[in-house]
Protein backbone atom coordinates (compact mmCIF):
# COMPACT_ATOMS: atom_id res chain seq x y z
CA UNK A 1 0.00 0.00 0.00
CA UNK A 2 2.78 2.69 0.87
CA UNK A 3 3.98 2.11 -2.92
CA UNK A 4 0.41 2.89 -4.59
CA UNK A 5 0.47 6.00 -1.76
CA UNK A 6 3.60 7.06 -3.38
CA UNK A 7 2.36 6.54 -6.89
CA UNK A 8 -0.09 8.94 -6.72
CA UNK A 9 1.52 11.17 -4.43
CA UNK A 10 3.67 11.82 -7.61
CA UNK A 11 0.36 12.21 -9.90
CA UNK A 12 -1.14 14.30 -7.35
CA UNK A 13 1.61 16.58 -7.07
CA UNK A 14 2.02 16.77 -11.07
CA UNK A 15 -1.69 17.41 -11.70
CA UNK A 16 -1.20 20.39 -8.69
CA UNK A 17 2.18 21.87 -10.92
CA UNK A 18 0.02 21.74 -13.75
CA UNK A 19 -2.76 23.86 -12.94
CA UNK A 20 -0.40 26.20 -11.08
CA UNK A 21 1.11 26.57 -14.81
CA UNK A 22 -2.26 27.00 -16.45
CA UNK A 23 -3.37 29.47 -13.45
CA UNK A 24 -0.30 31.59 -13.65
CA UNK A 25 -0.93 31.76 -18.09
CA UNK A 26 -4.49 32.53 -17.34
CA UNK A 27 -3.25 35.26 -14.86
CA UNK A 28 -0.98 36.17 -17.52
CA UNK A 29 -3.66 36.36 -20.57
CA UNK A 30 -5.67 38.15 -18.02
CA UNK A 31 -2.74 41.46 -17.61
CA UNK A 32 -2.14 41.43 -21.69
CA UNK A 33 -5.77 41.75 -22.44
CA UNK A 34 -6.06 44.39 -19.78
CA UNK A 35 -3.17 46.08 -21.15
CA UNK A 36 -4.88 45.79 -24.78
CA UNK A 37 -7.76 47.29 -23.21
CA UNK A 38 -6.49 50.08 -21.93
CA UNK A 39 -4.88 51.13 -25.09
CA UNK A 40 -7.79 50.58 -26.82
CA UNK A 41 -9.70 53.44 -24.22
CA UNK A 42 -6.96 55.30 -24.86
CA UNK A 43 -7.39 55.37 -28.75
CA UNK A 44 -11.05 55.83 -28.07
CA UNK A 45 -10.91 58.70 -26.22
CA UNK A 46 -8.18 60.60 -28.79
CA UNK A 47 -10.86 59.51 -31.71
CA UNK A 48 -13.69 61.05 -29.73
CA UNK A 49 -11.65 64.41 -28.82
CA UNK A 50 -10.62 64.61 -32.65
CA UNK A 51 -13.98 64.33 -33.63
CA UNK A 52 -15.03 66.94 -31.24
CA UNK A 53 -12.18 69.28 -32.46
CA UNK A 54 -13.31 68.39 -36.11
CA UNK A 55 -17.04 69.24 -35.79
CA UNK A 56 -16.33 72.23 -33.23
CA UNK A 57 -13.88 73.18 -36.87
CA UNK A 58 -16.43 72.74 -38.64
CA UNK A 59 -19.40 74.61 -37.34
CA UNK A 60 -17.04 77.40 -37.12
CA UNK A 61 -16.04 77.30 -40.64
CA UNK A 62 -19.94 77.18 -41.62
CA UNK A 63 -20.35 80.32 -39.74
CA UNK A 64 -17.02 82.18 -41.10
CA UNK A 65 -18.25 81.35 -44.47
CA UNK A 66 -22.18 82.99 -43.81
CA UNK A 67 -20.28 85.96 -42.34
CA UNK A 68 -18.04 86.77 -45.04
CA UNK A 69 -20.81 86.66 -47.34
CA UNK A 70 -23.04 88.86 -44.75
CA UNK A 71 -20.32 91.62 -45.20
CA UNK A 72 -20.16 91.45 -49.22
CA UNK A 73 -23.79 92.33 -48.99
CA UNK A 74 -23.54 95.13 -46.15
CA UNK A 75 -20.96 96.44 -48.67
CA UNK A 76 -22.91 96.08 -51.29
CA UNK A 77 -25.51 98.35 -49.69
CA UNK A 78 -23.10 100.82 -48.19
CA UNK A 79 -21.81 101.43 -51.48
CA UNK A 80 -25.48 101.88 -53.20
CA UNK A 81 -25.67 104.95 -50.99
CA UNK A 82 -28.84 106.42 -49.93
CA UNK A 83 -30.41 108.26 -46.79
CA UNK A 84 -29.13 104.97 -44.12
CA UNK A 85 -25.80 105.09 -45.50
CA UNK A 86 -24.72 105.41 -41.25
CA UNK A 87 -26.97 102.72 -40.56
CA UNK A 88 -25.42 100.21 -42.57
CA UNK A 89 -21.88 101.29 -42.11
CA UNK A 90 -22.16 100.45 -38.73
CA UNK A 91 -23.96 97.25 -39.68
CA UNK A 92 -21.01 96.42 -42.28
CA UNK A 93 -18.71 97.01 -39.07
CA UNK A 94 -20.37 95.01 -37.09
CA UNK A 95 -20.43 92.13 -39.34
CA UNK A 96 -16.71 92.64 -39.97
CA UNK A 97 -16.11 92.33 -35.87
CA UNK A 98 -18.40 89.14 -35.86
CA UNK A 99 -16.07 87.58 -38.69
CA UNK A 100 -13.09 88.72 -36.79
CA UNK A 101 -14.29 87.00 -33.75
CA UNK A 102 -15.24 84.02 -35.85
CA UNK A 103 -11.60 83.73 -37.13
CA UNK A 104 -9.73 84.40 -33.74
CA UNK A 105 -11.61 81.69 -32.54
CA UNK A 106 -10.96 79.33 -36.20
CA UNK A 107 -7.46 80.34 -35.73
CA UNK A 108 -6.95 79.37 -32.10
CA UNK A 109 -8.27 75.57 -33.53
CA UNK A 110 -5.12 75.85 -35.96
CA UNK A 111 -1.44 77.21 -36.67
CA UNK A 112 0.30 80.24 -35.77
CA UNK A 113 0.08 80.97 -39.74
CA UNK A 114 -3.24 80.57 -39.90
CA UNK A 115 -3.72 82.88 -37.23
CA UNK A 116 -1.92 85.52 -38.95
CA UNK A 117 -3.31 84.57 -42.03
CA UNK A 118 -7.26 85.08 -40.22
CA UNK A 119 -5.73 88.19 -38.83
CA UNK A 120 -4.83 89.84 -42.18
CA UNK A 121 -8.19 89.12 -43.56
CA UNK A 122 -9.98 91.01 -40.84
CA UNK A 123 -7.70 93.80 -41.10
CA UNK A 124 -8.50 93.15 -45.06
CA UNK A 125 -12.35 93.46 -44.64
CA UNK A 126 -12.16 96.58 -42.20
CA UNK A 127 -10.29 98.32 -45.37
CA UNK A 128 -13.30 97.21 -47.64
CA UNK A 129 -15.91 98.76 -45.17
CA UNK A 130 -14.01 101.81 -44.87
CA UNK A 131 -13.65 102.45 -48.64
CA UNK A 132 -16.84 101.33 -49.43
CA UNK A 133 -19.05 104.79 -49.36
CA UNK A 134 -16.54 106.04 -52.13
CA UNK A 135 -16.74 102.95 -54.50
CA UNK A 136 -19.43 103.18 -57.33
CA UNK A 137 -21.84 100.06 -56.41
CA UNK A 138 -19.97 98.33 -60.18
CA UNK A 139 -16.62 98.50 -58.06
CA UNK A 140 -17.78 97.08 -55.06
CA UNK A 141 -16.26 93.63 -56.33
CA UNK A 142 -12.63 94.96 -56.60
CA UNK A 143 -13.02 95.95 -53.54
CA UNK A 144 -12.74 92.49 -52.14
CA UNK A 145 -10.01 91.44 -54.37
CA UNK A 146 -7.09 90.75 -51.17
CA UNK A 147 -9.32 89.49 -49.29
CA UNK A 148 -10.98 87.39 -51.89
CA UNK A 149 -7.70 85.94 -51.62
CA UNK A 150 -7.09 85.49 -47.91
CA UNK A 151 -11.02 83.93 -47.82
CA UNK A 152 -9.86 81.49 -50.22
CA UNK A 153 -6.99 80.28 -48.28
CA UNK A 154 -9.14 80.53 -45.19
CA UNK A 155 -12.09 77.91 -46.52
CA UNK A 156 -8.93 75.96 -47.84
CA UNK A 157 -8.25 75.32 -44.02
CA UNK A 158 -11.69 74.40 -43.58
CA UNK A 159 -11.70 71.99 -46.41
CA UNK A 160 -8.67 70.31 -45.12
CA UNK A 161 -10.21 69.84 -41.86
CA UNK A 162 -13.35 68.63 -43.45
CA UNK A 163 -11.91 66.03 -45.20
CA UNK A 164 -8.79 65.47 -42.38
CA UNK A 165 -9.38 61.25 -41.07
CA UNK A 166 -10.11 60.70 -37.64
Amino acid sequence: MAEGDAGEGKKDGKFASFAGYISLFVAGLSLLTSFYQGYLNTRFVEIVQKNVARGESMRTCKDIIDAYFQIKMRVALLAAGGAEADKREIDAKNAVSHFAALGTYLANLQSEEARVRYTHLSWALEKVVANARNTPPADVEKLFGPADDLFAGMNKDCVRVANSEL
